[in-house]
Protein backbone atom coordinates (compact mmCIF):
# COMPACT_ATOMS: atom_id res chain seq x y z
CA UNK A 1 0.00 0.00 0.00
CA UNK A 2 1.35 3.40 -0.95
CA UNK A 3 1.37 6.45 1.29
CA UNK A 4 -1.68 8.70 0.78
CA UNK A 5 -1.11 12.38 1.52
CA UNK A 6 -3.53 15.29 1.27
CA UNK A 7 -2.01 18.70 0.46
CA UNK A 8 -4.10 21.46 1.97
CA UNK A 9 -3.91 25.03 3.21
CA UNK A 10 -7.28 26.34 4.33
CA UNK A 11 -6.60 29.73 2.79
CA UNK A 12 -6.53 30.05 -0.98
CA UNK A 13 -3.59 31.55 -2.84
CA UNK A 14 -0.77 29.89 -0.91
CA UNK A 15 0.47 28.02 -3.98
CA UNK A 16 -0.81 24.65 -2.82
CA UNK A 17 -1.23 23.12 -6.29
CA UNK A 18 2.23 24.32 -7.32
CA UNK A 19 3.72 22.70 -4.21
CA UNK A 20 1.83 19.49 -4.98
CA UNK A 21 3.14 19.44 -8.53
CA UNK A 22 6.68 20.42 -7.56
CA UNK A 23 6.98 17.89 -4.74
CA UNK A 24 5.50 15.06 -6.80
CA UNK A 25 7.80 15.88 -9.70
CA UNK A 26 10.77 15.69 -7.34
CA UNK A 27 9.57 12.36 -5.92
CA UNK A 28 9.23 10.95 -9.43
CA UNK A 29 12.81 12.06 -10.14
CA UNK A 30 13.81 9.89 -7.18
CA UNK A 31 12.37 6.88 -8.99
CA UNK A 32 9.04 6.80 -7.15
CA UNK A 33 5.74 6.02 -8.84
CA UNK A 34 3.47 8.93 -7.91
CA UNK A 35 -0.20 9.73 -8.56
CA UNK A 36 -1.73 13.18 -8.09
CA UNK A 37 -5.47 13.18 -7.52
CA UNK A 38 -6.89 16.64 -8.14
CA UNK A 39 -9.86 17.10 -5.78
CA UNK A 40 -10.62 20.74 -6.61
CA UNK A 41 -13.94 20.14 -8.38
CA UNK A 42 -14.85 22.96 -10.73
CA UNK A 43 -11.46 24.67 -10.33
CA UNK A 44 -8.93 21.98 -11.21
CA UNK A 45 -5.45 23.15 -12.11
CA UNK A 46 -2.89 20.35 -11.76
CA UNK A 47 -3.44 19.29 -15.38
CA UNK A 48 -2.45 22.80 -16.51
CA UNK A 49 0.59 22.96 -14.24
CA UNK A 50 1.87 19.64 -15.58
CA UNK A 51 1.01 20.29 -19.23
CA UNK A 52 -1.50 17.50 -19.81
CA UNK A 53 -4.69 19.57 -20.07
CA UNK A 54 -5.00 19.08 -23.82
CA UNK A 55 -4.90 15.30 -23.40
CA UNK A 56 -7.69 14.97 -20.84
CA UNK A 57 -10.85 13.21 -21.91
CA UNK A 58 -11.99 11.59 -18.67
CA UNK A 59 -11.91 12.62 -15.00
CA UNK A 60 -12.79 10.90 -11.73
CA UNK A 61 -16.51 11.59 -12.17
CA UNK A 62 -16.46 9.53 -15.38
CA UNK A 63 -15.08 6.62 -13.37
CA UNK A 64 -17.78 6.97 -10.71
CA UNK A 65 -20.54 7.29 -13.33
CA UNK A 66 -19.31 4.25 -15.26
CA UNK A 67 -18.29 6.16 -18.38
CA UNK A 68 -14.79 4.68 -18.39
CA UNK A 69 -12.43 2.30 -16.67
CA UNK A 70 -10.30 4.00 -14.01
CA UNK A 71 -7.16 3.26 -16.03
CA UNK A 72 -8.53 5.40 -18.85
CA UNK A 73 -8.86 8.40 -16.51
CA UNK A 74 -5.27 8.29 -15.23
CA UNK A 75 -2.87 10.24 -17.43
CA UNK A 76 0.92 9.96 -17.44
CA UNK A 77 2.99 13.14 -17.48
CA UNK A 78 5.11 12.55 -20.54
CA UNK A 79 7.85 14.94 -19.46
CA UNK A 80 8.15 13.31 -16.00
CA UNK A 81 8.57 9.56 -15.92
CA UNK A 82 6.68 7.97 -13.04
CA UNK A 83 4.21 10.80 -12.46
CA UNK A 84 0.47 10.39 -13.16
CA UNK A 85 -2.65 12.54 -12.75
CA UNK A 86 -6.31 11.73 -12.09
CA UNK A 87 -8.22 14.95 -12.75
CA UNK A 88 -11.23 16.34 -10.91
CA UNK A 89 -14.43 17.32 -12.77
CA UNK A 90 -14.76 20.81 -14.19
CA UNK A 91 -18.49 20.71 -13.47
CA UNK A 92 -19.22 21.40 -9.78
CA UNK A 93 -22.34 19.24 -9.99
CA UNK A 94 -20.11 16.17 -10.38
CA UNK A 95 -18.72 16.28 -6.84
CA UNK A 96 -17.62 12.96 -5.37
CA UNK A 97 -18.77 11.91 -1.90
CA UNK A 98 -16.13 11.24 0.78
CA UNK A 99 -17.06 7.56 1.05
CA UNK A 100 -16.73 6.93 -2.70
CA UNK A 101 -13.56 8.99 -2.98
CA UNK A 102 -11.97 7.12 -0.08
CA UNK A 103 -12.71 3.77 -1.71
CA UNK A 104 -11.10 4.88 -4.98
CA UNK A 105 -8.00 6.23 -3.24
CA UNK A 106 -7.50 3.08 -1.18
CA UNK A 107 -7.91 0.88 -4.24
CA UNK A 108 -5.34 2.90 -6.21
CA UNK A 109 -2.81 2.95 -3.37
CA UNK A 110 -1.88 -0.65 -4.22
CA UNK A 111 -0.30 0.52 -7.47
CA UNK A 112 1.69 3.63 -6.44
CA UNK A 113 4.46 4.46 -4.01
CA UNK A 114 2.80 7.77 -3.17
CA UNK A 115 -0.61 9.29 -3.82
CA UNK A 116 -1.02 13.04 -3.28
CA UNK A 117 -4.49 14.59 -3.09
CA UNK A 118 -4.64 18.24 -4.13
CA UNK A 119 -7.27 19.70 -1.81
CA UNK A 120 -9.39 22.75 -2.70
CA UNK A 121 -9.11 25.94 -0.66
CA UNK A 122 -11.34 26.27 2.36
CA UNK A 123 -12.66 23.72 4.84
CA UNK A 124 -16.00 22.85 3.25
CA UNK A 125 -17.28 19.77 1.43
CA UNK A 126 -14.26 19.56 -0.87
CA UNK A 127 -11.91 19.53 2.11
CA UNK A 128 -13.89 16.73 3.77
CA UNK A 129 -13.77 14.65 0.59
CA UNK A 130 -10.05 15.26 0.09
CA UNK A 131 -9.03 14.17 3.57
CA UNK A 132 -11.32 11.13 3.63
CA UNK A 133 -8.77 8.81 2.07
CA UNK A 134 -5.56 10.27 3.51
CA UNK A 135 -3.23 8.92 6.18
CA UNK A 136 -0.93 11.97 6.24
CA UNK A 137 -1.01 15.63 5.28
CA UNK A 138 1.13 18.49 4.04
CA UNK A 139 -0.12 21.94 5.01
CA UNK A 140 1.07 24.73 2.72
CA UNK A 141 1.32 28.22 4.19
CA UNK A 142 2.95 31.56 3.53
CA UNK A 143 4.91 33.30 6.27
CA UNK A 144 2.15 35.78 7.13
CA UNK A 145 -0.44 35.81 9.94
CA UNK A 146 -3.68 35.04 8.06
CA UNK A 147 -2.17 32.12 6.18
CA UNK A 148 -0.73 30.68 9.39
CA UNK A 149 -4.03 31.06 11.23
CA UNK A 150 -5.76 29.10 8.47
CA UNK A 151 -3.01 26.48 8.58
CA UNK A 152 -3.47 26.08 12.32
CA UNK A 153 -7.23 25.63 11.86
CA UNK A 154 -6.62 22.98 9.21
CA UNK A 155 -4.25 21.19 11.58
CA UNK A 156 -6.99 21.00 14.19
CA UNK A 157 -9.48 19.61 11.67
CA UNK A 158 -6.98 17.04 10.44
CA UNK A 159 -6.28 15.92 14.00
CA UNK A 160 -10.03 15.62 14.62
CA UNK A 161 -10.18 13.31 11.60
CA UNK A 162 -7.37 11.16 13.03
CA UNK A 163 -4.77 12.45 10.59
CA UNK A 164 -1.83 13.17 12.85
CA UNK A 165 1.11 12.77 10.48
CA UNK A 166 1.21 16.41 9.38
CA UNK A 167 4.07 18.44 7.95
CA UNK A 168 4.40 22.12 7.01
CA UNK A 169 5.74 23.60 3.78
CA UNK A 170 6.35 27.34 3.83
CA UNK A 171 5.89 28.45 0.24
CA UNK A 172 7.03 31.53 -1.67
CA UNK A 173 9.38 32.61 1.09
CA UNK A 174 11.35 35.81 0.63
CA UNK A 175 13.90 36.81 3.27
CA UNK A 176 13.67 40.48 2.39
CA UNK A 177 9.87 40.56 2.45
CA UNK A 178 9.85 38.61 5.70
CA UNK A 179 12.10 41.19 7.37
CA UNK A 180 10.02 44.09 6.02
CA UNK A 181 6.81 42.53 7.32
CA UNK A 182 8.14 42.83 10.90
CA UNK A 183 5.56 40.42 12.32
CA UNK A 184 7.75 37.47 13.27
CA UNK A 185 11.28 37.62 14.60
CA UNK A 186 12.37 34.43 12.85
CA UNK A 187 11.07 31.25 11.20
CA UNK A 188 10.83 29.48 14.53
CA UNK A 189 8.08 31.94 15.44
CA UNK A 190 6.32 31.10 12.18
CA UNK A 191 6.45 27.38 12.91
CA UNK A 192 5.24 27.92 16.48
CA UNK A 193 2.34 30.02 15.19
CA UNK A 194 0.98 27.25 12.96
CA UNK A 195 1.95 24.41 15.28
CA UNK A 196 3.14 21.98 12.60
CA UNK A 197 6.52 20.34 12.17
CA UNK A 198 8.43 21.86 9.24
CA UNK A 199 9.05 19.74 6.14
CA UNK A 200 10.68 22.43 4.05
CA UNK A 201 10.76 25.96 2.65
CA UNK A 202 10.20 26.87 -0.99
CA UNK A 203 11.67 30.27 -1.89
CA UNK A 204 10.00 32.90 -4.00
CA UNK A 205 11.11 31.99 -7.51
CA UNK A 206 9.70 33.68 -10.62
CA UNK A 207 11.32 31.12 -12.90
CA UNK A 208 9.41 28.36 -11.13
CA UNK A 209 6.16 30.29 -11.58
CA UNK A 210 6.93 30.75 -15.26
CA UNK A 211 7.60 27.03 -15.74
CA UNK A 212 4.42 26.00 -13.96
CA UNK A 213 2.24 28.45 -15.87
CA UNK A 214 3.59 27.02 -19.12
CA UNK A 215 2.86 23.47 -18.02
CA UNK A 216 6.53 22.58 -17.60
CA UNK A 217 8.05 20.68 -14.66
CA UNK A 218 9.79 22.72 -11.99
CA UNK A 219 13.29 21.36 -12.48
CA UNK A 220 16.87 22.36 -13.16
CA UNK A 221 19.14 24.48 -11.03
CA UNK A 222 16.60 27.11 -10.01
CA UNK A 223 16.10 27.65 -6.25
CA UNK A 224 12.55 26.24 -6.10
CA UNK A 225 13.55 23.02 -7.87
CA UNK A 226 16.42 22.50 -5.43
CA UNK A 227 14.03 23.10 -2.54
CA UNK A 228 11.54 20.54 -3.85
CA UNK A 229 14.34 17.99 -4.31
CA UNK A 230 15.37 18.47 -0.67
CA UNK A 231 11.77 18.27 0.52
CA UNK A 232 11.23 15.07 -1.49
CA UNK A 233 14.27 13.41 0.08
CA UNK A 234 13.11 14.42 3.54
CA UNK A 235 9.61 13.16 2.77
CA UNK A 236 10.90 9.77 1.62
CA UNK A 237 12.90 9.51 4.84
CA UNK A 238 9.94 10.45 7.05
CA UNK A 239 7.40 8.42 5.08
CA UNK A 240 9.05 5.44 3.39
CA UNK A 241 6.95 3.45 0.94
CA UNK A 242 5.00 0.64 2.59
Amino acid sequence: MGRITVVTSGKGGTGKSTVTSGLCTALARQGKKVLIMDCDTGMRGVDLLLGINSELVFDISDVVNGNCNILNAIYPCKSISGLYVLASPLNEQNKISPSVFSQIVRALSKFYDYIFIDCPAGIGAGFKTSISGADSAVVVANAEPLSLRCGSKVRELLNNSNINNIRLVINRFSKSAFKKLKVFSDLDDVIDEVGIRLLGIVPEDFKAVSLAQRGLPISGKIPAAKAFDNIALRYIKDYPCN
